[in-house]
């Protein structure tokens, strides 16, 4: 059982769509103190899967963190889906993520653009223009 297994279980066991919490409430229900990083910088509180171990814990719980309150500690989560089973690994999809929370025009260029073979993205698109910016100055 990893470090924030608690707050998941917590967090499953909740019937509301929104949790409130303060940042103190989370440390107790996991029995350990959270980063500094995590009182400091409000991205360490965001929903991406690859943020943080905890931030996995309560994405695969079926929770957002919403209403992040830096100043006063404290935040909500709430219910975005039906939690995944412990354990449950689907590599279909990016952990955390779902399609029923997607824009309906994610992906809808997909395929429409084509990069060249031997195209170094890299490379300025126009290398005379950094002599003209140079000029104006």
């Amino acid at each position: 059982m990893g470090k924030y297994e608690a707050l998941g279980q917590f967090l499953r066991k909740q019937r509301g769509r929104e949790i409130p919490m303060t940042f103190a409430q989370i440390e107790r229900v996991t029995g350990t103190k959270l980063p500094p990083s995590a009182h400091k910088h409000r991205p360490w509180w965001s929903n991406n899967s690859r943020n943080s171990v905890m931030t996995k814990v309560w994405l695969d719980a079926g929770f957002r963190t919403e209403q992040v309150d830096m100043e006063a500690g404290k935040l909500v989560f709430r219910r975005v889906r039906k939690a995944e089973p412990i354990g449950h690994e689907d590599s279909s999809k990016p952990r955390g993520h779902s399609a029923e929370n997607r824009h309906p025009l994610f992906g809808a260029m997909k395929g429409l653009v084509q990069i060249m073979p031997g195209t170094d993205l890299t490379e300025p698109a126009d290398p005379s223009w950094g002599d003209v910016w140079d000029e104006a100055k």
